[in-house]
């Protein structure tokens, strides 16, 4: 009986609080104007500064063939292994300039560097945005130690807000079922609270920024 009573007295609160009209705690809040301070600098420069700051690494490029060239030395300097590229579009432009790459499925565990391009760029925080629409979803940039990332000055957004108004107006109805942000190389400091990167994913992130004024081929 008691419990019956005490859900009857709930019940009737509840319906109290429906019927009666109040004016709202609070003055109704602006959605829609930023909480963060403005950018003075360009959006190249502010998601430069960001990623390194999450000790990523930012490579500029003037041009897709730059980035190729670049790319080849970064291979030869820092004798890199056989990339991992599983990305049509990707692995069409290194058979031009003469790049190997790995692309069976069966080895992508064994990977020790992997490429991928990515939807968009977030200069506020230096993050990379991909989903499950660009080949091969966020496979590569789990598994290998390092990643390499492809994106377009023209990728550059300056919030989230715009990448996620980006990624829809790019897809519209058919919405990639996985969106994922991924904000320098994997860290952790659960142990010891002592930071430990590539944890759980990529050691090392490297992003190659190509200017373009129309987003480009790759």
């Amino acid at each position: 009986m008691e419990e019956s009573t005490s859900r009857e007295q709930i019940l009737k609160k509840i319906r109290n609080a429906l019927i009666e009209k109040n004016d709202p705690p609070y003055p109704i809040l602006d959605q829609e104007s930023g909480v963060f301070p403005e950018m003075t600098e360009s959006l190249d420069v502010v998601f430069a500064q960001a990623l390194v700051d999450v000790a990523g690494k930012f490579v500029y490029c003037e041009s897709e063939d730059d980035f190729l060239g670049i790319l080849k030395s970064f291979i030869l300097e820092k004798d890199w292994p056989l990339l991992y590229c599983l990305d049509p579009v990707l692995q069409s432009r290194l058979k031009e300039v003469g790049i190997p790459f790995e692309s069976d499925p069966e080895k992508l565990t064994e990977a020790r560097i992997g490429i991928t391009r990515c939807e968009s760029l977030i200069a506020r925080f230096g993050s990379v945005m991909v989903s499950s629409q660009l080949n091969p979803g966020r496979k590569i940039s789990v598994f290998p130690d390092i990643h390499l990332v492809v994106g377009y000055t023209s990728q550059l957004v300056p919030e989230l807000k715009q990448a996620y108004q980006l990624i829809r107006k790019r897809y519209g109805a058919n919405f990639p079922s996985m969106i994922t942000l991924i904000t320098g190389p994997s860290r952790t400091a659960d142990i010891e609270k002592t930071l430990i990167l590539g944890a759980h994913g990529p050691r090392e992130l490297y992003v190659f920024l190509i200017e373009d004024s129309v987003h480009g081929s790759i």
